[in-house]
């Protein structure tokens, strides 16, 4: 745990978290979804072993980077990848956004079920396709799909679902009876699914993931998978996430578009980053997953005990936490500014995922758990001048 609770100082790195404008001197950043720790050890050795070779062309994913992939999906997930399926990509977002593409045409209909992570809204609607929301139910906090909304959705040009597996903001961590039931429904209707699995590595004790192409072989045939390390071991600015796609045909369009967008290149450090992850760094993600285990049990129960008009509930997965601010007092609109002025912290507000969002922000817990206890002291007084 020592690790994790000494953390690293990121300010003044460029970093989009802790150098943006809005985050002054005293404000807490808990938006933007990376974490404020040191990566797994193995990782920096093999990102050093690298930058020591002096030279930085062109360079090809080796078969080590492939079956890196291959033996953690099995060994985590029980989930067999075929050396075939994986596609490399930059990030999921442009993974998205192929799969938007090689899916459907200029004027289909894509579902997403909201509130949903924000790019969501822009893989559709800046591919020139309609964008149709599904609104999920909401009891206390408690986050489920809506399956007659989704389908009554559902058109002759509806071409697919962008699905969130855990779920952002909510957290929820969809269980195997419920990813039954939307595959079902998808599979009546011929649609494909388009699976964001991004946080699939974060699952908070007592959950466990399930990738939906794993539920059957109709399933996995029209079904694409995003995937990447970047949450879970801190590598967002290394660029590297793969697309799991079975079926020959789908992967062929999925792959010309990615090479027309000039997007199927790797950079220098994507293997070494990847590698260092999957095949050295398991045992640091599990005491990764039991420090923020405590950071979210710590947050939750502050706010329940001492913290009135703010409602939250502890995530099934992911280290965020959605917060229902609609009974402070304050317009919906005003809630970001008034925890960034008053209270300094810096959260993501609650309209980047949606109209739903209104009233609700999100809260990033991946942080030496000191900060989080200094953000809530804040956010307490904070309140009280209300």
């Amino acid at each position: 745990m020592e690790r994790f609770e000494k953390g690293i100082n990121r300010k003044g790195t460029n970093c989009v978290k802790w150098d943006v404008p809005f985050v002054t001197e005293g404000v807490q950043p808990m938006w933007i979804a990376d974490m404020d720790f040191e990566v797994a050890p193995a990782i920096t050795e093999n990102l050093k072993n690298i930058a020591s070779q002096g030279a930085f062309g062109y360079q090809f994913l080796s078969e080590n980077y492939y079956q890196s992939i291959i033996n953690w999906m099995e060994r985590r997930h029980r989930y067999k990848v075929a050396r075939e399926e994986i596609c490399y990509v930059p990030n999921v977002v442009l993974g998205l956004s192929f799969a938007v593409q090689a899916v459907s045409e200029p004027g289909d209909e894509i579902i997403i079920q909201t509130p949903v992570y924000g790019p969501f809204f822009r893989v559709v609607e800046d591919n020139q396709r309609v964008l149709v929301e599904s609104k999920l139910k909401e009891e206390n906090g408690y986050y489920t799909m809506d399956m007659e909304d989704f389908e009554r959705k559902i058109t002759p040009k509806t071409k697919a679902v962008i699905l969130c597996n855990p779920h952002n903001p909510s957290g929820r961590v969809w269980t195997k009876e419920e990813l039954e039931q939307l595959a079902e429904i998808c599979m009546r209707h011929h649609l494909y699914i388009i699976s964001d699995d991004i946080h699939c590595e974060l699952v908070r004790a007592g959950q466990k993931h399930t990738f939906i192409s794993s539920l059957s072989e109709e399933v996995r045939r029209r079904s694409i998978i995003c995937t990447s390390p970047s949450k879970a071991f801190n590598l967002a600015g290394i660029h590297v996430a793969n697309c799991f796609i079975s079926d020959e045909e789908l992967r062929g369009k999925f792959m010309e578009i990615a090479e027309r967008s000039h997007a199927a290149e790797n950079n220098a450090f994507v293997e070494a980053a990847l590698c260092g992850a999957y095949d050295e760094s398991e045992e640091w993600l599990l005491a990764l997953n039991d420090y923020l285990d405590q950071n979210i049990d710590y947050f939750v129960s502050y706010i329940e005990k001492e913290i009135s008009g703010i409602k939250v509930r502890r995530p099934e997965g992911t280290y965020l936490v959605w917060a229902d601010c609609r009974k402070l007092g304050i317009k919906e609109e005003g809630v970001r500014e008034f925890l960034l002025d008053t209270c300094k912290i810096a959260v993501n507000d609650g309209e980047f995922f949606g109209k739903e969002g209104r009233g609700f922000v999100r809260f990033n817990l991946a942080c030496p758990l000191p900060q989080i206890k200094g953000a809530l002291e804040n956010l307490k007084k904070g309140i009280e001048t209300l």
